[in-house]
């Protein structure tokens, strides 16, 4: 089959992560342009692609100047960044492969994917649980009846508490006006998978939740603003930054903080960049802990908890039906299914993968490249239309925290629908 190409726009943590696909499987998937802003990340990530100097771009505004140089565009760049290189990628000729979420506005997102429709481009968003096994096998058993019909869904994402410290206390999401709300920047996978399971659009959405935790009247007595100024709190504090990212491990999270792992670059990233800072004074502000009701236009019902405060990074999930309930834990690829007129319990053990996010990352270049190769622009799992109905839940309950109110999502997109500059379409 056709071998695919593509450029890549955002050369960062997941940029490369999706990439990496070329590199695995050099016969179908090849990378021929980069556009990153950051010049060391441009240096690299062109070397180990091989590009060629002409191929590599300061800008995603220079890139796409050019004329078109390959089959599709992988857009990585920050959440409020993702707008105006879609739908000139789009215009341009480019198929996408869009990172999550869509935008961080939910008149952007229903934007992109009324521009998708008129220019008949693929949009593959990367909702990745969709490709996981894990997720896979529980769609399965949900649309073979093993449960009957399915009533309620309790989902949990355990974020985990180093996880949140480092991305949503001192890393790039720790801001909702600099990039999303922490509902859509970290649990816009939730609601779309929610979506997935119950097999029908969201009907209403409420939803409570606050920034407890990690802010500046907890800090320990005499705590500085820099951890390596001297804190006095180093034993018993698990966010202390040199215990996170100056040890033996230089993958993930102490990969992020620096271009260059070696032990020097890394302190000195924590002497002057954002990973030092003391927890409690940063200048985060998206919500440690939240929860989302949801009712789906079948009546499925859905609870929903995002909570900072957990030992492992997990998620974890129970499926009630008419005739049996599904308990699963993601990450350690467990499902068990229970009968309720036989009381058997059937425990699935999913052979564990290499790949990140539990098989998603890996699943979903492995769609995206077949969508191409078989020229078929429907978008497959995580198409833009489809994609959008879990971005206006997250955008919905965002609202519903702020105004205490139950929202009704079709009021909620028509609303939205209206703020949409059309202007757009003919000028960007």
């Amino acid at each position: 089959m056709k071998k695919i190409s593509a450029v890549v726009i955002g050369a960062g943590q997941r940029g490369v992560i999706y990439s990496s696909y070329a590199l695995l499987h050099p016969n179908e998937f090849e990378v021929i342009a980069v556009a990153e802003i950051d010049t060391a990340r441009r240096k690299n990530f062109s070397k180990v692609h091989g590009l060629a100097q002409n191929m590599c771009f300061s800008s995603w505004e220079e890139l796409l100047e050019v004329p078109k140089l390959a089959d599709a565009a992988i857009i990585c760049t920050p959440d409020n960044v993702h707008l105006l290189p879609s739908l000139k990628a789009l215009e341009k000729g480019y198929h996408l492969l869009l990172e999550k979420p869509m935008s961080n506005k939910a008149c952007d997102c229903i934007e992109i994917s009324e521009y998708a429709d008129r220019y008949k481009r693929l949009i593959s968003i990367c909702h990745v649980l969709r490709f996981t096994p894990f997720f896979t096998m529980l769609k399965k058993l949900l649309d073979d009846g093993k449960i009957g019909k399915l009533i309620s869904i309790a989902h949990n994402e355990n974020v985990g508490h180093l996880h949140y410290s480092h991305s949503y206390v001192r890393g790039n999401w720790r801001n909702s006006n600099e990039s999303s709300p922490m509902i859509l920047a970290k649990s816009c996978h939730d609601m779309d998978i929610m979506l997935y399971l119950a097999g029908e659009n969201c009907s209403k959405i409420s939803s409570f939740g606050s920034l407890t935790h990690f802010k500046k009247e907890n800090a320990p007595k005499g705590a500085p603003q820099r951890c390596l100024n001297g804190c006095l709190h180093d034993v018993e504090c698990p966010y202390y930054a040199p215990k996170i990212y100056l040890t033996g491990n230089t993958g993930w999270p102490a990969s992020v903080i620096s271009n260059d792992t070696s032990f020097d670059s890394r302190y000195k990233a924590l002497k002057k960049g954002p990973y030092g800072r003391c927890v409690y004074h940063c200048d985060n502000n998206v919500v440690d802990h939240q929860v989302v009701n949801i009712e789906f236009g079948n009546k499925v019902t859905a609870a929903f908890t995002m909570c900072a405060f957990t030992n492992e990074t997990t998620r974890t999930i129970k499926l009630m039906g008419t005739k049996g309930e599904i308990r699963g834990v993601m990450e350690k690829n467990e499902i068990e299914v229970i009968d309720f007129s036989t009381g058997a319990r059937d425990v699935i053990s999913l052979k564990e993968t290499k790949f990140g996010h539990s098989g998603g990352d890996d699943g979903i270049m492995q769609n995206f490249v077949r969508l191409l190769q078989q020229e078929d622009t429907s978008g497959g799992l995580t198409s833009a239309k489809t994609s959008l109905q879990g971005h206006l839940m997250a955008f919905a309950a965002e609202k519903s925290r702020l105004v205490n109110e139950v929202i009704d999502i079709n009021e909620f997109f028509v609303s939205t629908k209206h703020s949409v500059n059309t202007e757009n379409f003919t000028d960007i």
